[in-house]
């Protein structure tokens, strides 16, 4: 049980790096939020949310099936893994942040003044991140860190809709920040350090793991 628990923490504590360093989730929770309203982002964080379920569903059953296949072979997806978290790492240090451009840049390429209903809102949230390839390739190196052979299906639907939940309740508490115009520059401005303070302590995590004894 403790073992668990401790994998679960340490899922929490990556995927919150993670979920705070902007991507296409972001500009499109921006996009949402600024265009229509506050209610069509909240909308599109939910829709965020279960594409991480299509995300998590697949990578939980290919890990399990090669875990079942080859001790040797889930190693090596192990470690690159680690490494991947080490290359994502070092691109979130150079990111520049995502200032007042990223809301002329969503902002520029349409909409309208019509109302986004909830369902084109969720759709548009859904199909951003289940389409991503990089979130492919991010919940692969992570769940190879934190799935072992030892981990019971249940805790391995616990770690799912962990993260699932992270990313609604984040891009959420996003969408409340960018529909208020004062506090709005402030947090664009913040995401270069964001971004700066996740790149160095996913980069140390990939060390950690590429340093460890595998199993």
């Amino acid at each position: 049980m403790d073992l668990y628990l401790t994998q679960w923490l340490t899922l929490i504590a990556v995927f919150f790096l993670a979920v705070l360093s902007p991507g296409p989730d972001f500009v499109m929770a921006v996009r949402n939020s600024v265009i229509y309203s506050r209610r069509a982002g909240l909308w599109t964080a939910l829709g965020f949310g279960l594409g991480v379920l299509v995300h998590v569903t697949y990578t939980i059953f290919g890990i399990s099936a090669i875990i079942a296949q080859s001790i040797l072979v889930f190693n090596i997806i192990k470690w690159a893994g680690a490494l991947y978290l080490i290359y994502f790492g070092f691109m979130a240090l150079r990111s520049k942040g995502m200032g007042q451009k990223v809301i002329d840049e969503a902002t520029a390429t349409g909409g309208s003044s019509k109302a986004m209903s909830d369902i084109k809102a969720l759709r548009a949230g859904f199909l951003t991140n289940a389409l991503n390839p990089k979130a492919t390739l991010f919940f692969l190196a992570i769940f190879s860190q934190i799935i072992s052979p030892q981990t019971p299906f249940i805790w391995q639907a616990v770690y799912g809709l962990t993260c699932s939940l992270m990313v609604t309740i984040w891009f959420s508490a996003v969408t409340m920040v960018l529909t208020h115009k004062h506090v709005q520059a402030v947090f664009l401005k913040a995401t270069k350090w964001i971004d700066r303070v996740c790149g160095a302590m996913l980069i140390a995590l990939g060390v950690k793991v590429a340093l460890s004894t595998p199993h």
